[in-house]
């Protein structure tokens, strides 16, 4: 009898588009599944961290539209800015 139980570890399946398995499969030496695992727990990281962050926010979702209005037209601008300058 086994000493250990192997825990069972669930699979996901993921559609890409032709191109992108084409170049994949290019590239044997990747393991693909552990690209994807990493990415995968990198963006819920990343989304445990915004949800810590804004779990006690009293913003509202129009709050953080119209903030993101505001920061969005921001780069514009700077990115616009730049792009001249590198002109002259």
């Amino acid at each position: 009898m086994c000493a250990h139980i192997i825990e069972s570890v669930p699979n996901i399946t993921l559609t890409v588009p032709p191109e992108l398995h084409r170049k994949m499969k290019a590239r044997p030496e990747i393991k693909w599944s552990e690209v994807v695992r990493r990415l995968l727990a990198e963006r819920i990281r990343d989304l445990e961290r915004m949800d810590a962050l804004t779990h006690r926010s009293m913003l509202t979702l129009e709050d953080v539209g119209a903030l993101d209005g505001l920061i969005k037209e921001g780069l514009r601008r700077r990115f616009e800015a730049a792009r001249r300058s590198s002109r002259a």
